[in-house]
């Protein structure tokens, strides 16, 4: 979940690199530092805490230098401090990770037997040690050979040498990496997005592979050390997509995006002309397939859980949803006949990755929801489906949530209609629907102003509950998540039957309750479950759909009333609220509301 980048040029790149740690601080924001080659020597400047705080650091000890390489960390070893900040250096090497080194305990007690002295908590610095050590007897493509051999676990690795000035290798094993090309000049970054203001010509190292960067040449490597050949992609140069704009935030940026976004998507998958959905190249056909597995992490899993619902309810596939760090731990018994379907938004979350990878080697269905076309995920997958999304900086994930849903939702529809299990007429009617969603979802993002009203109930309460039934309580999950995840307020979503099953008992006099309580189905025994919280002294805040019948009951705290659609896109339109109330709860609060304390926006640690 850290952030690396390095640059080898011509010219001094110390203002280079600290520009691009600004762009990956979305990655961790502990502590964050560079060190360059600098007239034959390593020299360093790191601090704890954000980038700010390092260019402040600059301004009094400068760095110069050609080769230089830096760091925004997300401590997993070792406390944020400016003694644990990389990057971590020898009088011969230094380097920057992203990762975990799971024997560096082992690895530890065996280099300081050898007399090396560890300044640090962190298990980076074993790598340091290691890569010193080998190159007493090695060479250095050797040394590296070697010392991925030595370190389990995972890492993106950048590092430079006392007696290399003009180099930079970086490594991957887990955690993703890539490499830009320019001018007189090569960089090394955790993701494109890092090297985006320098240069839109990249290469991803895939798993066990290194390379060797100089300003003018770059040489890839198998674990091995056998020289392959890798692929140049040219991305889009639109820049304005990583900007806030007019905004004062990313998030709220990305939640007023949403209607466009949408859009976008539809575009891609819908035939407007014959209300038909087109999805190119699928590669299996339906009646290949006779059960699903949707997997994810944290909002992800929200989406897979709404997937669930849609499958079951259109189609007679066998569904499940398994949380993707808990998948890879199981004996899994693997079916032919199973799509397994991961959703992620970086297509680098680990544990997703690595579940993947898992069925990748049983040989089995494989696709992934995803909103980085270029990322690892998508580059294993068998399929892969977009969510047309654009950029998300925010931590807390807003728009690519709704994204991930939509494009559930459409697979679902395609392959209920492909498997003749909807009506025709139906299907029209659905797919309908789908074309006037933008506009439905831009309508809801009218009741702001009301949320706003709401938000100090949330904030100066011991903690809230988000209630909902069928295809509202993922979608009560997902809002308290968001609570969670922005202004640190406790927060339960749970099935609005379940209460009186124990969770009633948290029930305090005045406690916000968000009562998720659409006109579907379901309608009826929410409204009962939600009179069983208000006659415990719950504030209620209802959100459902506009309807000419009102809800009569005097203790109803607040409502706020969405635009009507039909009853599977309904999620849609009550996740926008929930959106607007993290937001604004946090900025009441005065929380940096893209970057929540001890989060980071790509989960690339397991």
């Amino acid at each position: 979940m850290c952030g690396i980048v390095g640059i080898t040029s011509s010219k001094n790149v110390s203002n280079s690199i600290l520009n691009s740690l600004r762009k990956l601080e979305y990655r961790g924001y502990d502590s964050a530092g560079i060190a360059t080659l600098e007239r034959g020597f390593i020299k360093e400047v790191k601090c704890e805490g954000r980038v700010d705080a390092l260019e402040n650091s600059l301004s009094k000890q400068s760095l110069e230098g050609n080769v230089g390489i830096g760091h925004v960390r997300w401590a997993t070893h070792g406390v944020p401090s400016t003694i644990n900040a990389h990057p971590h250096s020898s009088d011969k090497v230094s380097v920057v990770h992203n990762g975990i080194v799971e024997n560096s305990t082992i690895l530890k007690k065996l280099l300081m037997k050898k007399g090396y002295v560890f300044k640090s908590q962190t298990d980076t610095e074993v790598i340091v040690h290691l890569i010193t050590e080998y190159l007493k007897k090695y060479d250095l493509k050797n040394s590296i050979i070697k010392m991925l051999k030595r370190v389990h676990g995972s890492f993106a690795l950048g590092i430079i040498f006392q007696d290399q000035p003009d180099l930079i290798v970086g490594a991957r094993r887990g955690s993703p990496l890539a490499v830009g090309y320019g001018p007189n000049e090569n960089y090394l970054g955790s993701d494109s997005y890092a090297l985006k203001s320098m240069t839109n010509k990249i290469t991803y190292l895939d798993d066990s592979e290194f390379c060797i960067i100089k300003k003018d040449n770059v040489e890839f490597y198998d674990e091995k050390g056998k020289k392959i050949n890798k692929k140049i992609l040219e991305l889009s140069k639109n820049d304005k997509e990583y900007e806030k704009g007019d905004y004062k935030h990313f998030m709220a940026k990305e939640i007023d995006e949403q209607p466009t976004t949408i859009k976008n998507c539809i575009n891609e998958y819908i035939d407007k002309l014959s209300n038909s959905i087109n999805i190119y190249n699928f590669p299996w056909k339906a009646s290949e397939i006779s059960s699903i597995l949707l997997i994810g992490c944290g909002t992800a899993y929200h989406s897979c859980l709404m997937g669930k619902y849609w499958f079951e309810q259109h189609t007679s596939f066998d569904v499940n949803v398994d949380i993707a760090s808990e998948f890879r731990y199981r004996k899994n018994k693997f079916k032919k006949d199973c799509l397994y379907i991961f959703v992620s938004q970086s297509g680098e979350t680990a544990d997703t990755y690595a579940a993947l990878d898992l069925c990748n080697r049983n040989n089995v269905k494989t696709c992934s929801i995803i909103n980085v076309v270029e990322s690892s995920i998508a580059r294993v997958s068998n399929f892969v489906l977009p969510i047309h999304c654009g950029p998300e900086i925010g931590v807390a994930s807003t728009k690519a949530f709704l994204g991930q849903l939509l494009v559930l939702y459409i697979l679902c529809l395609k392959l209920s209609f492909d498997r003749k299990e909807i009506d025709k007429k139906i299907f029209k009617l659905k797919v309908k629907s789908l074309l006037e969603l933008s506009k439905n979802v831009k309508k809801t993002l009218l009741t702001e102003d009301q949320i706003q009203l709401v938000c100090k109930s949330f904030v100066d309460a011991k903690g809230s509950m988000f209630l909902g039934r069928g295809f509202s309580y993922p979608i009560a999950l997902e809002g308290a998540l968001k609570l969670k995840e922005l202004a640190y307020v406790h927060a339960e979503g749970y099935p609005a039957g379940e209460m009186k099953h124990g969770p009633l008992a948290l029930i305090e006099d005045g406690m916000p309750v968000v009562v998720l309580a659409p006109r579907d189905e379901y309608f009826k025994k929410t409204i009962s479950n939600m009179q069983e919280v208000i006659a415990r002294g719950a504030k209620v805040l209802l959100i459902t759909n506009k309807s000419k019948d009102e809800i009569v009951h005097e203790n109803i705290w607040q409502s706020i009333k969405v635009e009507n659609t039909n009853d599977d896109l309904l999620p849609f339109l009550i996740t926008i609220p929930l959106q607007k109330l993290a937001y604004h709860s946090a900025l009441n609060k005065g929380y940096d509301i893209d970057k929540p304390r001890n989060l980071a926006k790509s989960v690339t640690v397991e």
